[in-house]
């Protein structure tokens, strides 16, 4: 069964990119372009993983990541946003992996396969 991803960002070029990407990858994608819009997808979708960015409108990725955490714990999250400071914010060590974004998605791509690799195992 293919692995569902869940790509929370806002700007569509990138999305579309990680959607394409992670499609050619044999990955199921589902998009959302901000926070709130991750908890429908959440509830609805039931990803594997989530890819998610931190500076978007409406909700931000530290919000959601907070409601999706306290919702579903066993979901690996990966943050994934172009500023490094994040890393020091006590919020983002909820998540699983933190990787600052790159048009090279082959970091993000071994970030997904080890996590999904260490749930499958769990």
């Amino acid at each position: 069964m293919k692995k569902k991803i869940l790509v929370v960002e806002d700007e569509e070029s990138l999305r579309l990119l990680y959607e394409e990407e992670l499609r050619s990858e044999g990955y199921e994608v589902l998009t959302a372009g901000n926070g709130r819009e991750a908890i429908q997808q959440l509830e609805i979708g039931k990803p594997d993983l989530i890819i998610l960015d931190i500076v978007m409108p409406v909700m931000d990725g530290m919000e959601a990541l907070g409601r999706i955490v306290s919702k579903e714990r066993k979901i690996p999250i990966i943050l994934n946003t172009s500023y490094s400071g994040y890393q020091q914010d006590f919020m983002s060590w909820a998540a699983d992996a933190y990787v600052t974004k790159s048009h090279d998605l082959s970091e993000l791509k071994m970030k997904i396969r080890e996590l999904l690799e260490k749930r499958k195992a769990s």
